[in-house]
């Protein structure tokens, strides 16, 4: 599902170079759950920019379900963002004054998906997700746990070829983390792809494989 090959990621500030990622090379199989974990300025948050499109390579390949993601243009991105990412960040990135359900049938608006067709997936998706009773609710009238899970259905309604997670359990209580991980492995197990950067332990023993990295190498 994933491919990633030589991957390097320099930042260039005046006189300045900084070494982000260095050669980092490794493949993701479909239906895998792998955790991502490092310290501070290991180059995670660097490298899941790059694998959710949001960012390319210095030089190196990435492959995604097939496609050479590494050199395309910004509108090429912006459609595989669309159709074969679902994002979950530990910020949530909710729109505040909008319901649940608006909340995760925004990108559907986007992929050009028809409003009956996305009334039912984002229904079905609040459902999945524990949270069937909360659709007219905005952010505001939801728990931290509970705005995950809203950020989950949305991540799942484009039918994504993989899942980033980055922090998803950052900003919630250790017991909606609890919850948090029994979707992800709930989901998981149905065949979804999911890769996930954390710095907890606990919460990287979820996952089936951990990748550890530090000053932009895999160790």
């Amino acid at each position: 599902m994933i491919s990633v090959l030589h991957l390097s990621k320099i930042y260039k500030n005046d006189s300045v170079e900084t070494v982000a990622l260095d050669d980092v090379s490794f493949d993701i199989k479909k239906g895998e759950f792998v955790a991502i974990m490092g310290p501070s300025g290991s180059g995670k948050s660097t490298l899941m920019h790059i694998l959710g499109a949001l960012d390319s390579p210095t030089s190196g390949d990435y492959t995604l379900d097939g496609q050479n993601v590494s050199k395309l243009s910004d509108d090429t991105l912006a459609s595989i963002r669309n159709k074969k990412i679902g994002f979950i960040f530990q910020a949530f990135n909710l729109l505040p004054r909008t319901s649940a359900l608006k909340n995760v049938i925004l990108p559907m608006v986007y992929a050009g998906i028809g409003m009956q067709e996305r009334q039912e997936r984002a229904r079905q998706a609040l459902i999945d997700v524990g949270l069937g009773d909360r659709m007219d609710h905005t952010p505001a009238q939801l728990s931290g746990g509970q705005q995950q899970r809203v950020a989950i259905a949305r991540s799942l309604v484009n039918n994504p070829a993989i899942i980033l997670a980055d922090e998803p359990t950052c900003n919630i209580a250790s017991n909606q983390a609890d919850e948090i991980m029994k979707i992800f492995e709930e989901l998981n197990a149905t065949g979804h792809t999911i890769l996930m950067i954390t710095h907890e332990h606990d919460i990287a023993a979820h996952a089936k494989r951990v990748i550890t990295m530090r000053d932009g190498e895999i160790v």
